[in-house]
């Protein structure tokens, strides 16, 4: 089994099998366990989607919009890779995650929101709709995981993270990658592949967490593991529909 998610790894897996005592990981268990981190994820988005919407008749972010953002993606970062590495740890870590995650998540948000009208409530509704379809897809069996399909969705998803970081480092030297961050047809182009391969990071991720369930030997905190992953697909899908949304408005 492999995911294009790098929290769902074989690795991660087979290592906790060794340490499985008592009950074991179950799909319904690993459902119900999304539901409550991406309730987690709304509280604290809904909190500092209210800080930073700014008061009637001012058109700037309130304050400490951005002080909420580098303390959702440090703080959620931080239990992401202790999660990641301390995959036991999951019960705690994987809903610190999601309340670090969703303080960024509001803020962002509420930024893209006064820039441009509406697009948030579009935003969240494909993300969950792209979900909701490409799960229905995957039980039906309408898309199949094969080997080709799982190597394509990882070498593109690594491909997106080395670009990704690449442009990260240069940004710091004054230097932009061409295109990326632009709005036009070639910009708008690269954002709906990066929101395909990341849609279909989601059909990896269900179809890892499905055969870990069914294998009845990884342990149960496995799947606050297996829906940390999870989260971790969706807030990159959805922030990839908000960069795409934003430059199809750009156009207007």
């Amino acid at each position: 089994m492999k995911s294009g998610n790098p929290a769902l790894s074989d690795k991660v897996f087979n290592k906790s099998i060794t340490r499985s005592i008592g009950e074991s990981m179950t799909l319904q268990g690993t459902i119900n366990k999304t539901f409550i981190l991406l309730a987690l994820v709304f509280a604290t988005a809904i909190f500092t989607w209210e800080k930073t919407m700014p008061a009637f008749g001012d058109v700037a972010p309130g304050a400490g919009s951005y002080g909420y953002v580098m303390a959702g993606v440090i703080g959620g970062l931080i239990f992401a890779i202790a999660t990641i590495f301390k995959n036991n740890w999951a019960p705690i870590t994987a809903p610190a995650y999601a309340l670090f995650e969703g303080l960024a998540l509001g803020a962002i948000s509420a930024i893209y929101e006064i820039q441009y009208g509406g697009i948030v409530f579009q935003a969240i509704f494909l993300t969950f709709g792209i979900c909701l379809a490409l799960l229905l897809a995957y039980k039906s069996r309408i898309i199949k995981v094969t080997e080709k399909f799982r190597m394509g969705v990882v070498a593109a998803t690594g491909g997106i993270f080395i670009v990704y970081m690449l442009s990260f480092v240069l940004s710091f030297f004054g230097v932009t990658i061409p295109y990326i961050h632009g709005s036009g047809l070639i910009g708008i182009g690269l954002s709906v592949f990066i929101c395909i391969v990341a849609s279909l990071n989601l059909v990896l991720d269900f179809d890892f967490i499905e055969k870990a369930s069914s294998r009845g030997d990884v342990p149960k905190y496995m799947e606050w593991y297996g829906a940390f992953g999870l989260i971790v697909t969706l807030v990159w899908l959805y922030l990839e529909i908000l960069r795409l949304l934003s430059k199809l408005n750009s156009r207007d």
